[in-house]
């Protein structure tokens, strides 16, 4: 199965081997890692020069001076100016009176151009889902409205290949949160930007990783506005577990392995440690378990999944960054997963995919014979 882009991957065993049934003695992989030029992260981390290019606008004020932005287009971080942290620490602060001349320009150009504004006074809001980074997975809906768009927020799991879409005329505006550092502290506080730009009339559109329905807050912000009196327009995208799974060759469901598929998220709402209290529940060998934003809460949720009835050695596979060139993956047991991925180092974003369906993957290091057998069974 084809790897997405033109890079080169490392792997710990050969592909081909794995299409011939007689490959017994391959040895356990470890991880996949991909060995590019690019960036070490294809999304907009807070540390990200794409993502103070982008928007730099908003400190561009009278009171406030750009920050001077020096260092390697290719370097994986950037060392980001002294006083940056103090401009992240005032972010609302400091964004507020930029943002307020942004609604007066959005306003002058509608009226400067002749464009008709809605009668309601309200422009058009769309949700819009990004996919897992991979910015050829998008759907033609979805590309359209960015690229029509005045005004697009957007989080930490937008990948920069997805943003570089945006019209020329069009702000960025970076809402994502990230552990350690949020730039809006409050979903309410986000819920309200997108008002603001709506009742100035201009095409807002927000912007999420993977669907919007899926963990990613979109129903709190459909409800915000529902509440409002404002319809907002949702085009789905391909959640994470749909196109890693894919890429990776994994089915999620399948005729006699698996008759139903389970997706868990690894946080809970108050940011408790371990939120997985529906262990006992999700402990199905029949079924595919995928978990969001699970790294911290693995060995936990491992352990209780063992504990109440699924075997030991159920296929598993963690998968960083899915979709894009910086992919990483480890499979494993169960039972040794957490152990595989502390090794790994592996990092936030990573998908977790447990189930009988991981060994059906061509990546799954055991041989396809036994594959087959699993499928008989």
């Amino acid at each position: 199965m084809a790897l997405p882009y033109t890079h080169h991957y490392d792997l710990s065993f050969s592909a081909l081997n794995l299409k011939k049934f007689g490959s017994s003695h391959l040895q356990p992989i470890c991880c996949l890692r991909c060995n590019s030029s690019v960036s070490s992260s294809p999304f907009t981390e807070k540390h990200s020069l794409q993502r103070y290019q982008r928007d730099q606008w908003v400190y561009n004020n009278d009171n406030q001076q750009r920050p001077s932005l020096s260092c390697d287009d290719e370097a994986a971080s950037c060392s980001v100016p002294a006083d940056s942290d103090s401009i992240r620490l005032n972010d609302i602060t400091l964004q507020l009176p930029e943002l307020r001349k942004l609604l007066q320009v959005l306003k002058h150009k509608r009226e400067s151009c002749g464009g008709e504004v809605p009668k309601s006074g309200l422009g058009d809001v769309f949700l819009v889902g990004t996919g897992p980074g991979d910015p050829d997975l998008l759907t033609l809906k979805a590309v359209k409205v960015i690229q029509k768009a005045d005004i697009l927020l957007y989080d930490r799991l937008v990948s920069n290949a997805v943003l570089d879409l945006v019209g020329p005329d069009a702000r960025l505006l970076y809402v994502g949160k990230t552990a350690g550092y949020h730039s809006r502290t409050q979903q309410e506080e986000i819920h309200e930007l997108l008002l603001s730009f709506a009742e100035a009339g201009a095409t807002v559109v927000r912007l999420k990783g993977g669907d919007p329905l899926v963990f990613g807050r979109g129903g709190e912000e459909m409800d915000f506005f529902q509440q409002q009196g404002i319809q907002v327009k949702v085009i789905p995208g391909i959640t994470a577990a749909s196109g890693i799974s894919a890429e990776l060759g994994i089915p999620l469901t399948h005729r006699g392995i698996a008759n139903s598929v389970r997706f868990l998220t690894g946080h809970s709402r108050k940011g408790g440690t371990d939120p997985l209290f529906v262990a006992e529940n999700a402990a199905d060998p029949d079924s595919t378990l995928v978990v969001y934003m699970g790294l911290s809460t693995l060995p936990s949720l491992a352990q209780k999944l063992i504990h109440h009835g699924l075997p030991p050695d159920t296929p598993a596979t963690a998968v960083e960054r899915g979709t894009t060139p910086q992919q990483r993956m480890v499979f494993a047991e169960l039972k040794d997963l957490a152990d595989k991925i502390k090794t790994a180092e592996l990092v936030s974003p990573t998908l977790i995919i447990i189930g009988k369906v991981v060994a059906l993957s061509p990546f799954w290091p055991q041989s396809l014979t036994e594959a087959s057998r699993l499928v008989e069974v």
